[in-house]
């Protein structure tokens, strides 16, 4: 793997700090990593080695302020710079040490109006295993849904076509599947699935009349079973539930959305198949979406087209 690696990080806004701290550590399961003079709380999921991969932002209004995707080094880091300037998007320079334990990041807005960053350092703090003989998990992989990674995004804003080929031409993310409109409405391409690695999607995209809005971030579960069990947890907890346990067609994926305390939509996926650059992407068709979002039901569930912070 070489140029952009991975989902690094994201940068959440939250109405009430205390009690969206006490939600992703003690009932989502995510590990507190550090405070600043900010305000900002840093957490992790258990499996992640780097210091963090959620920030929570303390705010009047909840949505997402950034996201931020990790890249091999710094020489990677300065190319991708010049690589989206010549595109035609400025880009900023935020330096070393204004997010804890990370590194210089390079920022710019993408077409669909959402902050968007690269980084190549961030401190390693490890997940709680040893290097050497490790087992296979720890305490904190059993509080909470225990989450093992930061895995994905849907974004929703204007431009998506713009977006595609930013991320394609530049980013160098390759296609994985995309959701057509109505026949009338010319078929266009109103949601992309993009993966710079080998997953099902590491971003994605849906036409959208406002610009920068947050469908929902997702956490990946390792089986399926996991899944069922964050749903009790959900349930226990009166998390409320927006769709699931159910499965997708787009992507395969299994899983539940819910809601955080601000209103947020989060998700728990595990599941999916395992694309590889050379693939032909897959195709959905504005008819046949119904099954793509819920495949058992075959239902567009109005919440999940409507609701975004």
């Amino acid at each position: 793997m070489t140029g952009v690696l991975r989902p690094g990080h994201a940068q959440l806004r939250v109405l009430d700090l205390e009690k969206s701290i006490t939600f992703y550590r003690d009932i989502l399961g995510l590990v507190e990593t550090g405070r600043d003079d900010r305000g900002r709380v840093y957490f992790k999921c258990w499996d992640e080695r780097d210091h963090s991969s959620l920030i929570l932002s303390p705010s009047d209004s909840a949505g997402i302020d950034f996201i931020g995707f990790k890249v091999l080094d710094a020489a990677t880091l300065d190319q991708l710079e010049r690589d989206v300037r010549a595109f035609g998007i400025a880009t900023e320079r935020v330096p070393a040490g204004d997010l804890l334990e990370t590194g210089e990041r390079v920022r710019f807005r993408l077409p669909s109006g959402h902050l968007f960053e690269l980084y190549a350092e961030k401190t390693k703090v490890g997940n709680g295993l040893p290097s050497v003989n490790p087992p296979p998990w720890s305490m904190d992989a059993d509080r909470g849904m225990a989450p093992i990674r930061f895995d994905h995004c849907l974004l929703y804003g204007p431009n998506v076509q713009a977006n595609k080929d930013l991320f394609l031409k530049v980013l160098g993310f390759h296609l994985v599947e995309r959701i057509l409109g109505p026949t009338e409405a010319g078929e266009p391409e109103i949601g992309i699935f993009l993966s710079c690695s080998h997953k099902t999607h590491d971003i994605a995209f849906v036409e959208y009349e406002e610009p920068g809005k947050l469908h929902h971030l997702s956490f990946r579960m390792p089986t399926w079973e996991r899944v069922l069990r964050a749903g009790d947890i959900m349930g226990m907890n009166r998390v409320p539930i927006d769709i699931g346990p159910t499965r997708h067609g787009v992507t395969r994926g299994e899983t539940i959305y819910a809601w955080d305390p601000s209103g947020n939509r989060f998700e728990t996926f595990a599941g999916g198949y395992e694309p590889y650059p050379d693939g032909d992407p897959i195709t959905w068709t504005f008819e046949g979406f119904p099954h793509g979002l819920d495949y058992p039901q075959g239902k567009l569930h109005e919440s999940f087209m409507t609701v975004v912070t």
